[in-house]
């Protein structure tokens, strides 16, 4: 078990416990500044950076440029870290910035998204005082072309400004800014005004690499983030301006490439709602592990086989050889529920799957299902709190229940499997 970090264990997604509360001392932070071509866009972002409020001996700024032809000018104090040009590499450009921060806390812009003078104090507050949380700002739009660099962002977008996303809008207005947040969530956070500490960022592991072209290396981070136990808040008031309209409401957007992010992120978020409907993501989302002996193997047979006929995503984690695949490793490692038999049992129908769903949203840490005597016969997990109470050698973080399910029942005595396979009884 690893030392637990500075700070404060937050319940559940509750970071609304810490409202109105700041840190005692600023923290120290580094900007990455993602970058690739675009001097106007990069100079208007780096003069934005100087107008901060926190504390100026407390920020550190890197600018991650993506292999511009040209080396980017940037000031003395500015750390400048570059990669060759293989193409589209923002997720390897932000690691690299990442890997170059001294900062605590990290927080991630693009060159093209320059933020108000309170941004970063507002960004980072939650993640100074809470190192599980990742925040994500307001980003705005405006077209700022012709605009002076030097001018200060609040007057130049001044009768500039462009449509907000109205589906992001409205999903921080229904969450109540995150704080409502579920396993579904991670599409609300946005990789060019993010933070996060920087313990948290190493623990998840960085950006993946393998997108190579626009858009979905946030979500993805941010839902491995999530399963590994991090809060997601929305800061309102942490404001950062893009230049231009969103991507969804650029024509050159357009639906073919739409169409190949969610494809991508089917086989890499196997989440319900994200996941192929029939199509085997490559990452598995509910593990299930089969009762341990004396069980017998016609027991094991028939208590795995219909657990998972009755948890669409579910895969078993001991393979026909008898290996048990390790969670957190290869195709186990997005995990979102690990669901143990205890004893023997049958499960029919899909109110099993409505039990698994509802630790799956990530609130309720543990369910015990038990029959009307109160004998256990399945637990119910969550990776997420499971990720939580390892960071912090707590198991208080998370609530617990025990529910009786109907269709779930003890299997007594030898199992008939050809009957149940055959469907003439119920074992």
């Amino acid at each position: 078990m690893t030392t637990p970090p500075a700070g404060t264990a937050l319940p559940g997604n509750r970071w609304d416990l810490l409202a109105g509360v700041r840190p005692d001392v600023p923290p120290m932070v580094s900007v990455v500044v993602a970058h690739y071509r675009q001097p106007q866009q990069l100079a208007r972002t780096l003069a934005a950076l100087r107008r901060q409020d926190h504390p100026s001996h407390r920020l550190e700024v890197i600018v991650a440029d993506d292999g511009s032809p040209e080396r980017p000018r940037v000031p003395d104090d500015v750390v400048l870290v570059r990669q060759e040009d293989a193409g589209f590499r923002l997720a390897a450009a932000r690691n690299l910035g990442a890997a170059a921060a001294t900062g605590e806390i990290l927080v991630f812009l693009d060159a093209d998204t320059t933020p108000e003078p309170a941004f970063v104090r507002e960004l980072v507050r939650l993640p100074a005082l809470a190192p599980d949380c990742v925040t994500v700002g307001r980003r705005r739009h405006a077209r700022l072309d012709g605009v002076p660099v030097t001018e200060d962002i609040e007057l130049a977008v001044a009768g500039r400004e462009l449509v907000e996303p109205p589906w992001l809008r409205e999903a921080y207005r229904t969450s109540r800014n995150l704080l409502d947040a579920d396993d579904r969530s991670y599409r609300y956070v946005i990789g060019a005004a993010l933070a996060c500490s920087r313990r948290l960022f190493a623990e998840v592991g960085g950006f993946d690499e393998t997108f190579t072209s626009y858009g979905g290396e946030d979500w993805e981070w941010a839902y491995r983030a999530w399963i590994g136990g991090a809060l997601l808040a929305h800061a309102p008031t942490a404001v950062a301006w893009h230049d231009g309209p969103d991507a969804s409401e650029r024509p050159a957007a357009g639906r073919s490439a739409k169409n190949a992010e969610a494809i991508r992120l089917s086989d890499l978020i196997p989440v319900p709602g994200s996941r192929g409907r029939g199509l085997r993501s490559a990452k598995v989302d509910v593990a299930v592990s089969g009762p341990p002996a004396p069980a017998t193997p016609a027991d094991v047979f028939v208590s795995v086989d219909s657990v998972l006929a009755a948890i669409p995503g579910a895969e078993a984690t001991e393979s026909e050889t008898g290996t048990r695949a390790p969670l957190g490793r290869g195709r186990f490692d997005r995990v979102r529920v690990h669901l143990d038999i205890l004893r023997p049992v049958l499960a029919v129908g899909g109110a099993l799957a409505a039990q698994v769903s509802h630790v799956g949203r990530g609130q309720l840490g543990e369910l015990l299902i038990v029959d009307d005597a109160g004998t256990e016969l399945i637990r119910i997990s969550s990776m997420r709190s499971r990720a939580r109470h390892l960071r912090w050698a707590r198991d208080d973080l998370f609530s617990r229940g025990r529910a009786t399910c109907d269709g779930v029942r003890a299997l007594e005595g030898e199992v008939d499997v050809e009957a149940y396979l055959g469907g003439w009884t119920r074992g």
